[in-house]
């Protein structure tokens, strides 16, 4: 089959493991492809992706080969390929925006990018460059809190007719506007924030679950993150917090019956540490009420690599777009983005959108 021509925004982490794993499971079969979610969609497995064009602002990665660019700093994840083969893609200079905090200047040159002053290029040049290489599908990996510079590269999809994959908590899935002109278009869309494989929001939308089926009425709750990537550093700013923390708490609100109120309630990144690099370490805590209103709790460690454990959710988003490319389906994904993302246009509980999801891919 034809390969699914894919364009990242924002090599860093996410990107790495994501394409990483395209090289590592194109060696692989259906009998040993551990960590798959769906090993072929509509005949497309994940090998059969190929990266033809790539946008960044740091001066290390432009202009270098992708395959070679996911490895230069402040990328920390864990690498599981030894040997990349050329991407034959040079990473092209990006759009700033908002797309870069200003406190990072503050930290280690090795812990945070290293602006380029190469010069920024305009919509004209993005969509140029997405209809050259052929990008069948953008996914946005843009930092937290990048409202405008989102925007930009979601209009630059509209005019190029390119699929948006939007992993951050920008949103534009679940924002009429964008969706109406994706829907307009027929080109398909999935978002908002991407969830993690196993993760913290899905971890915790299981138990509150749990707890609901159970008979348990929960009370209180908490979900306290840390990490050492840039993705945290990025985060100390807490005014592009915003969105973050409303998208994860809505992820895990939906799930209730009764909605608990907001004092009750708290879920968000905590801090930065640097020597845990790409390792996510999540606390959660749930109090309820059992039989005989005797109260009960559950404390919860989870430590986790960040950006392979997005990338195993990233890697279904992609085919899925392209199933609906070949469908002719355009618009928001209902359910992909229900499955796999924090703030999708219809929140549904886990079981429901895994049925949908399944209905989606099996619809001829």
């Amino acid at each position: 089959m034809a390969t699914i021509k894919i364009g990242v925004i924002g090599v860093g982490n996410c990107a790495s493991s994501l394409l990483q794993g395209v090289i590592y499971y194109r060696r692989k079969n259906h009998n040993d492809a551990t960590g798959i979610l769906n090993w072929s969609i509509n005949g497309y497995t994940p090998g059969d992706i190929e990266v033809v064009s790539a946008f960044d602002i740091d001066k290390r990665k432009i202009g270098k080969d992708v395959h070679q660019a996911i490895f230069k700093r402040p990328n920390c994840t864990q690498r599981f390929v030894a040997r990349m083969p050329r991407g034959n893609v040079k990473v092209s200079m990006g759009k700033i925006l908002d797309g870069f905090s200003d406190h990072m200047n503050n930290y280690d040159p090795n812990d945070t990018f290293l602006i380029s002053d190469n010069k920024e290029p305009t919509k004209k040049d993005v969509i140029h460059l997405l209809k050259k290489t052929g990008t069948q599908v953008l996914l946005n990996y843009l930092p937290v809190g990048s409202e405008e510079a989102t925007r930009f590269y979601a209009e630059c999809a509209l005019e190029a007719g390119v699929s948006f994959i939007n992993n951050i908590p920008v949103f534009i899935a679940s924002d009429h506007f964008w969706a109406e002109k994706f829907s307009v278009r027929n080109i398909p869309l999935i978002g908002d924030d991407i969830k993690s494989q196993v993760g913290a929001t899905i971890i915790h939308r299981t138990l509150t679950n749990l707890f609901e089926k159970r008979g348990v009425k929960v009370e209180k709750t908490y979900q306290m993150n840390t990490g050492g990537n840039t993705d945290f550093l990025n985060m100390l700013d807490r005014h592009r917090l915003g969105n973050k923390k409303k998208s994860k708490t809505a992820a895990v609100q939906s799930v209730l019956s009764k909605r608990l109120e907001d004092r009750n309630i708290h879920i968000g990144p905590s801090d930065y540490v640097p020597w845990l690099n790409d390792n996510k370490i999540c606390f959660i805590r749930m109090e309820g009420r059992m039989f005989g209103n005797i109260p009960m709790n559950v404390d919860l460690r989870l430590s986790v690599e960040d950006s392979p454990n997005s990338a195993g959710v990233a890697i279904d988003c992609i085919r899925l777009c392209k199933l609906a490319m070949e469908r002719n389906i355009g618009g928001v994904l209902e359910a992909p983005s229900a499955y796999y993302c924090k703030y999708p246009p219809v929140q549904y509980n886990d079981d429901q959108a895994f049925s949908l999801l399944n209905d989606f891919i099996g619809e001829i």
